[in-house]
């Protein structure tokens, strides 16, 4: 969901962070709450070419491995190691901030070596230590998912039935990707123990084992939900929660797509809109025709793709997963215009380049498992549908999203989780009511395709917190270098001072 290419403690706050967990027996997870993270050398750790320069970029960096269980209902047995990078404080610090980039399915250790950068002259770089991580699942935590090869990756056969995707479904396909993903991932075990819930009882224990009392963490995009939930389950253990882009926690999994895919259509028109101001606009000069204009350009890929370089083939999913990347922030709109214009030319290397930019695909052919842990955190986190359902959704949102649909119909839509072998562990709404929690920020863009403003209203609401409302087309406005966001961010999360509910800010 985001334009991007991610010691002990005192004993009261233990027996309060245990009391928290109810049914899980205390002893048995004291070890992991006690337990000291051994910082070092970050080689080893990247798994990408991104993080390869970033990690290379400074050398003040250390990683460690947070143990944690695989099942905090027996937390005996099986353990996963949580990979955490931390970029020191450059004073004298308040504690640690951490920070997660969105996705599910985004790595954090990245991120948090872009948001010192991103604040290198903010005092939240002064007083935090910046710790990235990646969820369990994710980049360089163990297991981690892995259900596609870089080349099957590249040659278009990872694919996901998902509501947006193109392609027909059957029983034996998903049942069958299931099974690939999970017997390539640690087993059936470890699929059961992906989702947010576990994740977020993750990061209680990563607090106490870097020494803070209390929470202090930004999230962005799906990095709200792990906020939200996380102030569920530990209101007395948060100091500062700052969410951008917000997750509506209200809304189910049918609800929050169909605005999602609807917030993309309109970002689309806006592009097509700031196309024909523009005298090589690909779309025409008459925004109200831009959609059917795209669909006679990109339609034809679904049975004809053009070469895209290094061997590889644009599609009309590929051309989607390239638009819809490129919607994510407004700056992006001029490469999204040169790719539809080259499609023309019978070439789709600018739109797949696009893609891979929010995929995690570098240059050298590397992937990184976004898609696959996206895939799986999912199916512990959404509800699950039948085919039916799934196919008068998926005609639901080729209604109010129609730049995304390939003209082949509808059927053959699938729920690509319906095999998994436990039941969704999330629950909606989540985040309801919640008691005891201190104030907190949450920012919502105005033209935010990814997480829709009114997202961030119902969040905010939800929380009992303050809600800032910036004015611009991108997702996530907290990393954006923007004056006006960066102060009040750095007055939250360092003073602890809100900004009034009337604050607004323009990107």
């Amino acid at each position: 969901m985001k334009f991007r290419k991610r010691a002990g403690i005192a004993f009261a706050t233990l027996s309060l962070t245990l009391t928290a967990c109810s049914a899980v027996d205390s002893q048995p997870l004291q070890r992991f709450y006690d337990q000291h993270l051994a910082f070092g050398s970050c080689a080893g750790y990247a798994r990408t070419e991104l993080d390869d320069k970033t990690f290379a970029s400074r050398a003040d960096l250390t990683c460690a491995h947070l143990d944690v269980p695989l099942d905090y209902q027996d937390p005996q047995r099986r353990t996963a190691q949580i990979a955490v990078l931390k970029v020191p404080a450059r004073g004298e610090k308040i504690g640690s901030l951490l920070l997660n980039p969105g996705g599910p399915g985004g790595s954090g250790l990245s991120l948090a070596v872009a948001a010192a950068a991103a604040w290198k002259d903010n005092p939240i770089t002064e007083r935090f230590d910046l710790i990235g991580f990646d969820p369990r699942g994710v980049g360089a935590s163990s297991p981690a998912v892995d259900c596609f090869t870089d080349a099957e990756f590249d040659a278009g056969q990872a694919v996901v039935p998902l509501a947006a995707a193109v392609g027909r479904w059957t029983a034996d396909d998903t049942r069958g990707l299931m099974d690939r993903c999970a017997a390539r991932s640690g087993g059936l075990e470890a699929f059961e123990h992906l989702g947010t819930r576990d994740a977020v009882r993750d990061m209680d224990v990563l607090r106490a084992a870097l020494g803070d009392s209390a929470l202090s963490f930004a999230g962005l995009s799906y990095g709200t939900r792990l906020g939200a939930v996380y102030a569920e389950m530990f209101p007395r253990n948060v100091r500062a929660l700052l969410l951008d882009g917000a997750v509506d926690p209200s809304a189910g999994t049918i609800e929050r797509r169909l605005s999602q895919f609807s917030g993309f259509q309109q970002a689309f028109d806006r592009m097509a809109a700031d196309c024909a101001t523009r005298p090589d606009c690909p779309l025409g000069t008459d925004p109200a025709q831009a959609t059917a204009v795209y669909l006679s350009i990109v339609r034809p890929l679904h049975e004809n793709p053009v070469p895209a370089g290094n061997g590889r083939r644009l599609d009309f999913a590929a051309a989607f997963g390239g638009v819809g990347s490129g919607l994510y922030d407004s700056a992006a709109w001029p490469v999204i215009r040169k790719g539809i214009a080259e499609i023309r030319t019978g070439r789709g290397d600018t739109l797949l380049a696009l893609g891979d930019a929010l995929s995690g695909r570098g240059a050298d052919g590397r992937w990184s498992n976004f898609l696959d842990a996206n895939y799986a955190i999912n199916c512990l986190d959404e509800q699950r549908r039948t085919p039916e359902q799934e196919t008068e959704l998926r005609r639901r949102i080729y209604a109010v999203a129609p730049f995304m649909d390939p003209g082949i119909g509808v059927e053959g839509a699938r729920d690509g989780c319906e095999f998994w072998p436990v039941a969704p562990t999330l629950g909606y709404p989540y985040a309801a009511d919640v008691q005891g929690l201190p104030t907190t920020l949450t920012i919502s863009t105005t033209g935010d395709p990814a997480t829709p403003y009114d997202g961030g209203i119902v969040l905010a609401r939800s929380l009992g917190g303050v809600l800032l409302t910036v004015e611009g087309n991108q997702h996530t406005a907290a990393l954006a270098g923007n004056d006006c966001v960066d102060g009040i961010v750095a007055d939250y999360l360092v003073e602890l001072k809100p900004p009034p509910a009337t604050a607004r800010c323009t990107l």
